[in-house]
């Protein structure tokens, strides 16, 4: 297949798409082009697209369940792409990985215990502790020769400081772009292990690996992980179907399994909507070519910002992504506030990103860019900030 279908330019606007149509109402101007949100600016598998078709065209939207099927689609492609093999049990459906994070939460600590996260890191994990009045506990990344790496020290240290319950594993982490070694995860788990602290594992981006890097699943490295964990994914990024919201959980382990199910059920949440159900196993069974399409264009989209910045922009210095289609840059040798370094994005180079320090204090100087999007708009973006930064 070819990847020029990649490079076709779709309007979104008009679609209520929360990326391209309420910037007035998230308090932007209008004019931005956003790269921010983490969808992307391509269509979904023309396979998944054909089923949904047949599914409108149907015209009855009742109730609906998956069917056997449905497992099997999730587990071929573990198996397919990560050698990972999963029972049917396993599985629990949620309406996306967020919800699952917050059941986790309520089903597993109580009012005031601690959750131990890394940040920088994906937003939601410190909003969803915060909103159920736990305690958030944050062993930050190290920033060090261009690069995150992890303070194991720290880590420890801050678990048995405070009583730690849960940890919030980001693999592949966002937005710092790293894909976790086998080392380094089995040393995390051996933690966790050793203080009784169990993992929440989100991989929704896992698919997103660069050649070179390898993304080591954290159930499958020990089964004592296994049975200490619960594992998140879901076909959105992937196959950009995060509007059918949709994600599959997996828990080896019966007993926290019940757990978790209870707490679902405690919330009123019952089934998955029927679009999501049919996109899921659609993409799944029928996706892996497109997504390798996609990879290689990301991996091209990678490679222009690389030979961009150091051409245009050498002062901003692009963090090397390992794995996600989510770009983390260092704009700290421009010395700018943080008032400053927005008015730049905004006011003059007229774009959307994600600032910084939404993903915790440790992201001051950095913004999150998404270049899951046709090479001209994200060529377009590195121009207007170029533009932007000759004015200082």
């Amino acid at each position: 297949m070819s990847l020029s279908h990649f490079d076709e330019i779709i309007n979104r606007k008009g679609t209520n798409s929360i990326k391209y149509d309420f910037a007035v109402q998230r308090g932007k101007p209008e004019d931005l082009l956003p790269l921010w949100v983490a969808d992307m600016d391509f269509r979904t598998p023309p396979e998944v697209t054909r089923e949904l078709k047949k599914a409108v065209d149907h015209g009855i939207y009742g109730y609906s369940e998956s069917k056997e099927e449905y497992f099997a689609a999730i587990q071929g492609w573990y198996q397919k792409r990560f050698d990972f093999e999963i029972q049917k049990e396993w599985l629990v459906k949620t309406p996306g990985v967020v919800f699952a994070i917050a059941m986790a939460i309520r089903a597993f600590t109580k009012e005031g215990d601690a959750v131990l996260i890394q940040r920088p890191v994906y937003y939601p994990f410190s909003e969803t502790i915060l909103a159920n009045n736990r305690k958030l506990v944050n062993n930050p990344l190290v920033y060090e020769d261009g690069s995150y790496r992890i303070d194991f020290d720290d880590f420890e240290t801050k678990i048995t400081k405070n009583n730690v319950k849960l940890f919030l594993l980001c693999s592949p982490h966002n937005p710092v772009g790293r894909v976790w070694t086998r080392e380094e995860l089995i040393r995390l788990g051996d933690i966790c292990i050793r203080h009784n602290v169990m993992v929440i594992s989100d991989e929704i981006h896992a698919d997103f690996i660069y050649k070179g890097y390898h993304h080591s699943i954290f159930g499958k490295l020990k089964d004592e992980f296994l049975q200490n964990s619960i594992l998140c994914t879901a076909p959105s990024k992937t196959f950009n179907l995060a509007g059918l919201q949709v994600s599959n959980i997996l828990i080896a382990n019966k007993d926290i399994r019940d757990k978790f199910k209870n707490e679902i059920r405690a919330s009123g949440y019952s089934q998955l909507n029927t679009m999501g159900l049919i996109a899921c196993q659609t993409a799944y069974e029928s996706g892996a070519e497109w997504l390798d399409d996609l990879l290689g264009y990301l991996e091209e989209n990678l490679e222009f910002t690389r030979n961009f910045l150091k051409e245009h922009l050498p002062q901003i210095k692009l963090v090397e992504p390992q794995g996600t289609y989510l770009l983390w840059l260092d704009f700290s040798t421009l010395n700018l506030s943080e008032k400053a370094l927005e008015d730049l994005i905004v006011r003059r180079a007229k774009l959307w990103l994600d600032h910084g320090t939404m993903f915790g204090s440790e992201g001051r100087g950095f913004q999150r860019i998404n270049m899951a999007c046709p090479r001209e708009i994200l060529k377009k973006a590195l121009i207007q900030l170029e533009k932007a930064i000759n004015t200082l």
